[in-house]
């Protein structure tokens, strides 16, 4: 019986973990929820610390963990009192072997509260969780639909390559030891949604997923929301990135590097939205290269205060090794804010073309990133050409309501196929 379209339906969105201003996932979720919301559909999201902020018509699950990643103590070691049920048992043991045990135990915690609710929902959408719970609602007769931003085997493989010391490589080794979990999840799922042409042959090639399995969607913004706030000026050799992270592939430590050797020629300021850790490589290279007077982080901010400080910068910079999609270039570029960004990953798709929609250089090239910024900064009415086409091109190509409704094509396509194959 075919499948029927007219319905709303009802759709468990799974994340484990989802922080609320920076990182993909927690922006993902509560925007794609919201905007499925809008469309006359149910979404209830599963998630894990950190939670995501969701719009109030979208009903939160907490399925809390052991929190080992949390500030101000992140790798802190459980005591057994803590130990709440077997996940917990489970998370703890995983990570006592180096590995990082957020997804798989996440992926139990979902298993263990859905598998009595099966009738209360139509489908479950996975956010890049791939963990072994999956599998099990997957078996006892759920439609999935699995969404992977990029394969995490892509940072593994920069942190590698950018690890310091042998023993530094030994603990990014086995701290990333559960992607071969995700891998044989990856492969199993019956279909799988990609932000982008780039990040699909990634998936295919690093998690051995059948190509015809997996199918794009790119993520959108709120062209409404971040906007240029004319009232804001901009401030003479401003630059704003976003570092979710301190991990090699954002290239922070190369935009860094750059900024050094511009404070030689010129006047130059970075805010970088993010966390500052006193024990990350990025502040470390920072003191290294005298930069701690003119680098600011902040981190905890609402989404207007993100949008008021691209309106002060005069670039924003997006110096990623490698992206499956990258939010923050389209929220820049939704404000107006002319973008310096590589050619790492997606990115290519995401900012259009040098000197039309952005600035664009290579990846993993201080010296190149630093001429690019020079470029743009001693180019004021380029600048202002670049920031206006890069906000043209983010309203005529991405919003969250595009993104609902091509995800919605996908929730019918899981649906018409676990109908075929005689699911109930």
């Amino acid at each position: 019986m075919p499948v029927d379209r007219d319905r709303a339906l009802r759709i468990a969105l799974l994340t484990y973990r989802g922080k609320p201003h920076v990182g993909g996932q927690g922006v993902y979720v509560r925007h794609l929820s919201k905007a499925l919301v809008d469309l006359g559909h149910h979404v209830e999201v599963l998630g894990g610390p950190p939670y995501p902020i969701l719009d109030d018509r979208v009903p939160l699950v907490e399925l809390p963990s052991l929190d080992i990643w949390s500030d101000p103590h992140p790798m802190r070691k459980p005591r057994i009192w803590e130990w709440k049920d077997w996940t917990d048992v489970a998370e703890h043991a995983s990570f006592s072997t180096g590995n990082f045990s957020e997804p798989m135990a996440f992926s139990l915690r979902a298993w263990r509260h859905l598998r009595h609710r099966r009738d209360e929902f139509d489908l479950i959408h996975d956010n890049q969780t791939l963990g072994w719970g999956l599998l099990k609602l997957q078996q006892e007769g759920w439609p999935i639909l699995e969404t992977i931003h990029h394969p995490i085997t892509v940072d593994r493989k920069l942190e590698l390559e950018h690890a310091r010391t042998p023993w530094e490589k030994f603990g990014k080794r086995r701290w990333y030891s559960f992607t071969r979990m995700q891998s044989q999840v990856a492969q199993r799922m019956t279909r799988v949604m990609s932000v982008s042409e780039s990040s699909k042959g990634d998936i295919a090639a690093d998690h051995g997923v059948d190509a015809d399995k997996i199918h794009v969607v790119p993520v959108g913004v709120d062209p409404e929301l971040f906007l240029p706030v004319p009232s804001v000026e901009r401030r003479p050799g401003h630059l704003v990135t976003t570092a979710s992270a301190d991990v090699a592939m954002k290239g922070l430590k190369f935009l860094l590097e750059a900024v050094a050797k511009l404070r030689t020629e010129r006047h130059i300021e970075l805010t970088i939205i993010g966390k500052r850790r006193p024990d990350s490589h990025a502040s470390t290279v920072m003191t290294q290269l005298g930069l701690d007077d003119c680098v600011e982080f902040v981190s905890g901010v609402p989404d207007q205060r993100i949008v008021e400080l691209y309106s002060e910068a005069e670039l924003a910079v997006v110096p990623s090794l490698y992206e499956g999609f990258s939010l923050p270039a389209i929220e820049a570029m939704s404000c107006g804010v002319p973008l310096v960004a590589t050619t790492g990953g997606a990115l290519p798709e995401v900012t259009g073309k040098d000197g039309e929609t952005c600035f664009s250089t290579v990846p993993g090239d201080s010296e190149a990133l630093a001429a690019t910024i020079a470029r743009a900064l001693d180019d004021p009415e380029l600048r202002a050409k670049v920031g206006a086409r890069g906000r043209q091109r983010v309203i005529d190509q991405w919003s969250w309501r595009h993104t609902a409704l091509k995800t919605l094509d996908q929730y019918w396509a899981v649906l018409d196929e676990h109908e075929a194959r005689g699911g109930n």
